[in-house]
């Protein structure tokens, strides 16, 4: 059997310094330490964050059983390489429609983890579009965790997008999702690493 690999994908102006890559990093390395875990630095502009990720899975996806954690943003490009290669996923607090969002994004834009600073341009929304995935095609393959508070995104929408899918919709939190340290050994175990 091949040895795992989680592959977690940040969101829009965070890192792998993530709270919840941390925790899951520190996870595997006290309980899993035979998964190997990747956290890339995403770049910031969507074409080139896909092109990044289909690189590492490039690299790996014949040696490595892959499993994705997806943050937000990194929640969409979860739905879109589990499309493409039928990696299982989870979902925590994702962004179902993040082309509609970066429309209030435009202009100049500020990741504290990097300290970067560039410009979000409109071609940027169509980047997001071009990696959109519809129709799930294998609800079973997800599990989403999300939180009612979310304070950048409609929770609704991604109840309604991963219908199907195992679901585990807390009241309250926020977008961060608060008491993720609740999860890492299901996680590991619902994509089968």
């Amino acid at each position: 059997m091949k040895p795992s690999l989680l592959l977690y994908i940040h969101g829009f102006n965070s890192s792998p310094l993530s709270h919840k890559a941390n925790v899951m990093r520190e996870y595997c390395e006290k309980h899993r330490p035979d998964i190997k875990v990747l956290v890339p630095q995403l770049p910031c502009f969507p074409e080139m964050a896909a092109n990044h990720l289909l690189e590492i899975v490039s690299k790996h996806k014949d040696d490595y059983r892959i499993g994705l954690i997806g943050s937000s943003l990194g929640g969409y490009m979860s739905m879109w390489l589990n499309h493409q290669f039928g990696f299982k996923a989870v979902v925590v607090n994702p962004a179902v429609k993040p082309y509609e969002l970066f429309v209030n994004y435009l202009g100049e834009q500020f990741n504290p983890y990097t300290n970067e600073n560039y410009l979000l341009e409109s071609k940027h929304i169509d980047e997001l579009l071009a990696i959109d995935t519809p129709q799930i095609q294998r609800p079973q393959d997800f599990w989403l965790l999300q939180q009612t508070e979310d304070e950048v995104l409609d929770f609704n929408q991604a109840v309604e997008k991963f219908t199907g899918s195992l679901q585990t919709v807390e009241q309250g939190g926020d977008h961060s999702f608060v008491g993720f340290e609740r999860y890492p050994s299901q996680i590991i175990k619902f994509l089968e690493l």
